[in-house]
């Protein structure tokens, strides 16, 4: 017996629940071309649906070509799924960077699967609502883990748990407290910043001290002010961590860690007011390269982006179960 995906506790009205259950499985795959569905009082006795619920849905599937009734025989699935993959891809937010492993992602799948965009905005509430409406639709559900606002009114760990491990895979971070096994692309932000920093010791030996520049409000992983507080403290460098840069004083011997791109330009407007020389007497880290930075030839700590994007569709398109860390590094230039 044909297996329906019915929410009692829905407001959807049974047709259309049947009528979502049917198409999903065929675009699954998990209904092929020319399957039998059950008959409508088959359908009817074993889900305890009145016949005209199931009549209502199968008249509409039929309107819209995916199924067709037989005299005599019953109702066949008329189309297939096309071998397309459907992959959910769950945003925390919209940024210049996360279009880059976006398209990325979307150039490297091709044609061989359908990508739907959400964002949950780093709300726990809202993710937990985007999967309740669309679990069961979808071969893979790719979600990047930042959750900042209402934390205590969802249970991230059950909602993550309703997703089939197979059909879960994390991108940009890990969420490493699930006991069953998914795949990830990820950032390990709190060994990445340290690594980062180490990379360049020699040349931040000429400052006095180091400051990190992360707004609260930012929504950042705060794995990243622990990177950055762990080099400090094995390295026996001063350190201040600080929301803006709007009201600091501009001192030699400082070095900022920049992770705002308004903050990056509130810095150097400060810095050429002074007799200072960038990479010399005061230093310019920022978090995240673009063409600018480069042009202004500014020091820059970063993930590979478009990297990121592509490992993660390669290992969906061939079925792998992996963790991989993305490249992380520091890319050396003037401020420094």
């Amino acid at each position: 017996m044909y297996h329906l995906h019915l929410n009692h506790k829905s407001k959807t009205p049974k047709y259309k629940q049947i009528v979502e259950s049917i198409i999903t499985d065929i675009e699954r795959g998990l209904l092929k071309k020319n399957d039998q569905l059950p008959s409508i009082s088959e359908m009817s006795a074993h889900y305890d649906l009145a016949r005209d619920t199931v009549e209502k849905a199968y008249r509409e599937l039929r309107e819209r070509g995916f199924i067709v009734s037989v005299q005599g025989k019953g109702y066949y699935v008329s189309g297939g799924n096309d071998g397309k993959l459907r992959i959910l891809l769950i945003f925390n937010k919209l940024s210049s960077y996360k279009r880059l492993i976006y398209y990325s992602f979307l150039q490297e799948l091709g044609e061989r699967a359908q990508v739907d965009l959400q964002v949950h905005h780093y709300n726990a509430k809202l993710f937990a609502d985007i999967i309740e409406r669309n679990l069961g639709k979808y071969n893979y559900y790719v979600v990047m883990p930042h959750f900042v606002h209402d934390l205590d009114k969802v249970n991230l760990e059950a909602v993550m748990q309703t997703i089939p491990a197979e059909e879960l895979f994390f991108l940009d971070k890990d969420y490493p407290n699930l006991p069953t096994k998914h795949s990830a692309v990820f950032q390990d932000f709190q060994r990445d910043i340290f690594n980062a920093l180490l990379s360049a010791n020699e040349l931040l030996q000429k400052y006095q001290e180091m400051v990190l520049v992360m707004p609260s409000d930012g929504n950042y992983p705060t794995e990243i002010a622990r990177g950055f507080h762990n080099y400090c403290v094995n390295y026996q460098k001063t350190y201040r961590i600080i929301e803006t840069a709007t009201e600091e004083s501009i001192q030699a011997g400082a070095v900022y860690c920049v992770i705002e791109e308004t903050d990056l330009a509130e810095l150097i407007k400060k810095i050429r007011q002074t007799d200072l020389t960038l990479g010399q007497n005061i230093g310019l880290i920022s978090f995240n390269d673009t063409t600018l930075k480069e042009v202004l030839d500014i020091t820059v700590i970063t993930t590979d982006f478009e990297a990121m994007g592509k490992t993660a569709a390669q290992l969906l398109l061939e079925g792998r179960k992996e963790k991989v860390k993305n490249p992380f590094y520091l890319v050396r230039r003037g401020s420094l």
